[in-house]
């Protein structure tokens, strides 16, 4: 991730607690909350090691929802907003598609392709994950955190962002400012930026900053705990929205919509895991999804999710 490369696996934890013993983790959780760490022995700045030649992954791509079934979802979220239940939600499906093509391969050709600032490599014990995460979840330096959620896509710089994607990216601002004030000290928490459109491989978003002081003796498993899932994959307020993509979404998102990166003591650098490919047996998988909310498109919300497949499976390979 980022030019560090960690090998030597020591230990497998699926304890949070594991990572108060101030050694080198990485982490991945599930949308869902599990949460899994390895440690390892070697932690070096390297660049991804070469691997295997191998030919483009082939076949067709099946999502979890028809076209028609994700306008559904969109337009009953439209009806919750519309009733008071909640004000956005992140409507997710899933990709699939049965191959042995190796995640190695498809992450180095991501990183010529795609280099995503969250790219990441991740393969211990039943894990394998080939991310291309441009959200940062949580950086820490000391008792210093900072979170930079995404809301709002645009397919080139010269077009602009909507009245939708500045509010939507204000709601999870407020969203994480809420979360961040229940493990920080009263006073420190700050928007640094607001709205920023910020330039990504084949894309545009909108990305906004709200950083924070640690409160002392606030643990990991207690900052996992309260800030998990995160605000910009599943809603707000976040219980409404969790509860209805649970009512909703026919497969769990798994690793997708989770987080991946690596802790070492009081310093970290995770990212929303969106944007990934994931192994699950021999199939791969790929999720994408869009924010709603009361001004959405349910057409265009769907396009927007085969927007963000639509660069990533061209490089790695395979029909939408």
């Amino acid at each position: 991730m980022d030019g560090v490369l960690a090998t030597q696996l020591l230990e497998v934890s699926d304890d949070p607690n594991c990572l108060v013993d101030g050694g080198f983790w990485a982490i991945s959780t599930t949308y869902e909350g599990d949460f899994r760490a390895a440690k390892f022995g070697s932690v070096v700045a390297a660049e991804f090691p070469t691997a295997p030649d191998e030919s483009r992954i082939i076949g067709k791509w099946e999502s979890s929802s028809t076209e028609d079934e994700y306008l559904q979802y969109v337009e009953s979220i439209r009806h919750e907003i519309e009733t008071g239940g909640v004000y956005q939600v992140n409507a997710c499906r899933r990709l699939s598609l049965e191959t042995n093509g190796s995640l190695a391969a498809a992450f180095q050709k991501i990183l010529i392709a795609n280099p995503a600032p969250f790219a990441s490599y991740l393969n211990f014990s039943d894990i394998e994950i080939a991310s291309a995460s441009p959200e940062l979840f949580l950086e820490r330096i000391g008792s210093q955190i900072k979170t930079s959620p995404i809301k709002g896509t645009k397919r080139n710089a010269s077009e602009l962002f909507g009245a939708k994607d500045r509010a939507e990216n204000v709601m999870i601002v407020d969203l994480m400012r809420n979360d961040l004030g229940q493990i920080c000290k009263s006073g420190t928490i700050k928007v640094p930026e607001l709205l920023r459109d910020e330039a990504h491989p084949g894309l545009s978003h909108l990305v906004s900053d709200v950083s924070g002081e640690l409160r002392a003796g606030i643990t990991w498993s207690e900052i996992l705990k309260t800030l998990l899932p995160a605000g910009s994959i599943s809603g707000a307020p976040k219980s409404a929205a969790v509860k209805i993509i649970s009512e909703h979404e026919k497969v769990e998102r798994g690793n997708y919509c989770g987080v991946i990166g690596w802790v070492h003591g009081d310093e970290a650098v995770l990212s929303v895991a969106i944007r990934i490919f994931w192994r699950d047996k021999k199939f791969i998988h790929f999720g994408t999804g869009a924010g709603i909310t009361w001004n959405s498109d349910p057409l265009s919300e769907w396009n927007e999710t085969q927007l963000k497949a639509e660069r990533l499976i061209s490089i790695v390979g395979g029909q939408l």
